[in-house]
């Protein structure tokens, strides 16, 4: 018995078949990246030290956080229109002068996140940070809480909770590091960097 088989009929089924195999070409691989993106933006969890950790300069650059080995640091989130601007980064700047030497490194990560007081591009930073007479290490803007935030500052934020939660709430807010990348000590806004010499100085 012969089955008259129509061409219409197959030129469907021809068609059927090639759209299935551009939705599986298209679905299986973008669900892999998706899952290695995933397992990226957690890698964070399984970091043992700020060394783990490579961060963009405000100019776009890599760099890895192993360049400060051997360093007592302090990570701060920076801001350009905060009310403790002025005085923190004059005392960071002074901070940075004494310190140097003796092995302290300051970066500065500009975050736009509290009360949008971080608004310029890297450009605009980069001349107020001159004008600030800013020596030490800027890097680029990033978010430091939310989804979003940068790995490092959760990877921060996980090994020195804040007062009732983890978040940081507002600018200025400082970690010090040890000389073995380990987050050792978390500071509030309201503590001047001047305030921390005495902790520093169980660091160096």
């Amino acid at each position: 018995m012969m089955v008259n088989i129509s061409t219409s009929s197959i030129y469907f089924v021809s068609v059927l078949v090639v759209a299935l195999v551009l939705v599986f070409s298209f679905y299986w691989p973008s669900k892999n990246l998706s899952s290695t993106t995933n397992k990226m933006a957690e890698d964070w969890k399984n970091a043992k030290s700020v060394y783990d950790f490579t961060v963009k300069d405000i100019k776009g650059e890599d760099v890895s956080l192993e360049k400060y080995k051997g360093f007592v640091l302090i990570i701060v989130n920076v801001a350009s229109k905060c009310g403790y601007t002025s005085k923190h980064y004059k005392e960071l700047v002074e901070l940075d002068e004494k310190y140097r030497d003796k092995g302290l490194r300051i970066l500065g990560f500009p975050c736009n996140q509290f009360g949008a007081q971080e608004p310029g591009d890297a450009e605009n930073i980069c001349s107020f940070t001159a004008k600030k007479n800013v020596k030490f290490d800027i890097f680029d803007k990033v978010d430091v809480n939310g989804n979003d935030a940068h790995p490092l500052w959760k990877y921060l934020k996980s090994k020195q909770g804040g007062l009732l939660i983890d978040s940081i709430k507002w600018n200025f807010t400082k970690f010090i590091v040890d000389k073995n990348g380990q987050p050792v000590e978390r500071h509030a806004a309201n503590v001047s960097p001047l305030g921390l010499e005495k902790n520093l100085e169980k660091y160096f």
